[in-house]
C-alpha cells in the first residue's frame, strides 16, 4: 500500500515536470507502460497472501485510474499553455490599419503622352485617332509620296503577309483620316503607336510618336514656331529653352524643318514640321486657294527619355519592375 502511495507522488511530480507532448508520452511509459511500474507490481500481486488480494487489486485499479486521470490533466495544460503561447505570437491589433495592396503606375511613356495632350489641349487641340493597320494609300499616297517616290527608301516598313497592308511608320495617316471628315479649321493631335524595322539604344521596332496638325485660312510658319516653341518650354519648365528650325526635307510639308532645342552644352534634334503641302490638302478635298496649314512631329519615347534622364529606350520595353517601379507616385 505504501509503495502504491509513492507511486502517486513520484507521478504528479514527474508529469508536471514534462513540458511537451513528446515528452508527456516517454514519461507515460515509465508508469503505464509494458515495462512500466504498474506492470511490475501487477506481477508481485501473486505473492501476496489470497485474502489481501482483492484490496491491493482494488487500490492497483484505483491506481491506474488516478495515473490516467493525471496524465490527461497534464496533457490539457500543455496543449492549454501551448495554445496561449501561440495567440500571444501570432496576437493582431485589429485597430492598427491593414496592409495596403501594392498599386501600379503609369508608365513612363503612358506618363509622356498625357501631359503632352494636356499642354496642347491648352492651346485648342483636340486628340484624334486612328487605326495601326494602314494600308499604302493613307500610310504613303495621301501623303504625297506614290509608288516610285525616293521618299519611301526612308521608312523601314512592316508589311503584312498579303502585302497591301502594312503597321503604319507614322501617324500622319490619321490626320488624312480626319481630314477627309473634317471640314478647316482644324487643330489635332495625333499621338500613337508606329512600327519600323530598326533596334538600337535609341530606336525601337515600335515606339510612340505624336503629330499635330493646324489647318485654317491664317495658319503661317510663324504661327508653327511659336506653337512648337512654347510646347517644348512648358514640357521642360524651362523659359529660357533655345529652339531653332533648320531647313530640311518632308514629302508631306513645303517648306519642312528640323526642330532642334538646347541640351546640355550643344543642340539636340527634337522632331521635324513644316507646312502642309499643297497636294496633301487636294487629297482630301481642301480649297487650297483658301486654307493652308501646318504639321509637325515628336517622338514620346524620346521626349520620355529626356524628361527622366533615361538613356537607353530599350528599358522601356523590358517590363522590367525594378526600372518602372521609380515611376510610381
Amino acid at each position: 500500500m505504501q509503495e502504491l502511495d509513492k507511486i502517486i507522488i513520484e507521478a504528479k511530480r514527474t508529469f508536471q515536470a514534462a513540458t511537451t507532448l513528446p515528452e508527456l508520452d516517454q514519461i507515460k511509459g515509465q508508469f503505464l507502460g509494458k515495462q512500466g511500474v504498474l506492470t511490475g507490481l501487477r506481477k508481485g500481486l501473486s505473492q501476496v497472501p489470497a485474502e489481501e488480494r482483492p484490496i491491493l487489486g482494488a487500490k492497483f485499479n484505483a491506481l491506474k485510474t488516478e495515473l490516467e486521470a493525471l496524465l490527461e490533466c497534464r496533457k490539457n495544460e500543455i496543449k492549454a499553455e501551448a495554445l496561449k503561447e501561440r495567440l500571444d505570437n501570432e496576437k493582431i491589433d485589429v485597430s492598427l490599419p491593414g496592409r495596403k495592396q501594392a498599386l501600379g503606375g503609369l508608365h513612363p511613356v503612358t506618363r509622356t503622352l498625357d501631359r503632352v495632350t494636356d499642354l496642347f489641349s491648352t492651346m485648342g487641340f483636340s486628340v484624334a485617332s486612328g487605326p495601326e493597320i494602314e494600308d499604302d494609300y493613307y500610310n504613303f499616297t495621301s501623303l504625297n509620296q506614290p509608288e516610285d517616290h525616293p521618299a519611301r527608301s526612308m521608312h523601314d516598313t512592316f508589311y503584312l503577309d498579303d502585302g497591301k497592308r502594312l503597321l503604319r511608320t507614322h501617324t500622319s495617316p490619321i490626320q488624312i483620316r480626319y481630314m477627309e471628315h473634317n471640314n478647316p479649321p482644324i487643330r489635332i493631335v495625333a499621338p500613337g503607336r508606329v512600327y519600323r524595322v530598326d533596334s538600337d539604344a535609341t530606336h525601337s521596332p515600335m515606339f510612340h510618336q505624336i503629330e499635330g496638325l493646324w489647318i485654317d485660312d491664317r495658319a503661317t510658319f510663324a504661327d508653327l514656331k511659336g506653337t512648337v516653341r512654347e510646347f517644348l518650354r512648358r514640357f521642360f519648365e524651362k523659359e529660357d529653352l533655345e529652339v531653332r528650325f533648320r531647313p530640311s526635307y518632308f514629302p508631306f510639308t513645303e517648306p519642312s524643318a528640323e526642330i532642334d532645342m538646347t541640351f546640355k552644352d550643344g543642340w539636340l534634334e527634337i522632331g521635324g514640321c513644316g507646312m502642309v503641302h499643297p497636294k496633301v490638302l487636294k487629297n482630301v478635298n481642301i480649297d487650297t486657294e483658301r486654307y493652308q496649314g501646318f504639321a509637325f512631329g515628336m517622338g514620346l519615347d524620346r521626349l520620355a527619355m529626356l524628361r527622366y534622364g533615361v538613356t537607353d529606350l530599350r528599358l522601356f520595353f523590358e517590363n522590367d519592375l525594378r526600372f518602372l517601379s521609380q515611376f510610381v507616385v
